[in-house]
């Protein structure tokens, strides 16, 4: 039976390294057959990381926006310009490099560029300040189910549509506006949850914003386990539900696990998520990759990755 391929995310140890082909080895190394390049590929990474994929040491199953890193950019940047922003300057830029990322992306012969959605911005008062402070001053209160939080809650996201209305409208025509150049060079667009109350889209949001977009349709949903989980930890999703309305059009996932505290990009099976559940959604042409800190140990991302080659055995079982 086909079996959906496993990555590792270079996000782990993109920081280590200044040499890309090294990097590459290093994943190689632990056993993995497929690397997503993450959103913290600089430059200098590139000349040894092209030369590892030509000589086969590893796949590139996909690759995350902006990459490469824009010019001058050392760290991971993944919101430097967003395709929510009403400032032609930023848009112009994120058009940019998010055309570069997708013929780099062609390049190494990725299928997917996951991408992110961009943000409202609050002049004054970002509701999620109320959110943060609620729970700040009420430690004993469980969240979501307290009723005060959940009216709270109720306000706050009122707020958030009434504001979003500009942002929403320019994400969607950016995501047009690469969308076709995209499926020229056969790259699909994930769109991928995210895990902070004004971020884009609203969970609730995914599915018409995928029926939505005109057809040829390379845009899928990338559905990152953790943004999942700190959603629901603010009441703001059920995880299975969420999955479940999106189970259509995913193309692939992020996995990491997150602990009792809300830390999230920690390894498999050290924190709260259910990846027996999780699985239950994983189809053979998806892609999984495991994203995960640079703080987690080696011993652990093997451990991660033994954990999700179990799951990967058992759903697809012959």
């Amino acid at each position: 039976m086909a079996k959906p391929s496993l990555a590792l995310s270079t996000s782990w140890n993109s920081f280590r390294h200044t040499d890309g082909y090294a990097m590459l080895r290093e994943i190689a190394d632990l056993g993995f057959s497929h690397a997503e390049l993450s959103h913290g590929i600089r430059i200098v990474l590139l000349p040894g990381l092209i030369r590892a994929v030509e000589e086969g040491v590893i796949k590139i199953s996909s690759t995350h926006n902006f990459c490469p890193l824009p010019t001058g950019i050392t760290q991971a940047a993944p919101n430097l310009f967003e395709p929510s922003s009403v400032d032609h300057r930023e848009h112009e830029q994120w058009v940019r490099h998010t055309k570069r990322s997708i013929d780099f992306a062609a390049q190494m012969r990725a299928k997917v560029l996951v991408m992110h959605l961009g943000s409202v911005k609050f002049f004054w008062f970002n509701p999620a300040h109320k959110l943060k402070a609620f729970v700040r001053k009420n430690p004993l209160v469980t969240v979501p189910d307290d009723k005060v939080y959940r009216e709270l809650l109720r306000k706050s996201c009122e707020k958030l549509r009434r504001h979003m209305v500009p942002y929403w409208s320019q994400v969607k025509a950016s995501i047009e506006e690469v969308r076709t150049y995209a499926a020229e060079r056969g790259v699909s667009i994930g769109l991928e949850n995210r895990e902070k109350f004004e971020e884009l889209p609203i969970d609730d949001d995914f599915p018409a914003l995928l029926e939505s977009i005109a057809q040829p349709n390379t845009c899928g949903y990338w559905h990152d386990t953790g943004h999942a989980d700190i959603k629901q930890s603010m009441g703001m999703l059920e995880h299975r539900t969420h999955l479940e309305k999106n189970a259509a059009r995913i193309l692939g996932f992020h996995l990491h696990d997150v602990t009792p505290d809300g830390k999230d990009h920690q390894s498999v099976g050290s924190g709260r998520i259910n990846f027996n559940m999780v699985s239950e959604f994983w189809r053979p042409e998806h892609l999984l990759t495991l994203e995960l800190s640079p703080r987690v140990k080696l011993e652990d991302v093997v451990s991660s990755k033994l954990r999700i080659e179990e799951l990967i055995a058992k759903r697809f079982a012959e």
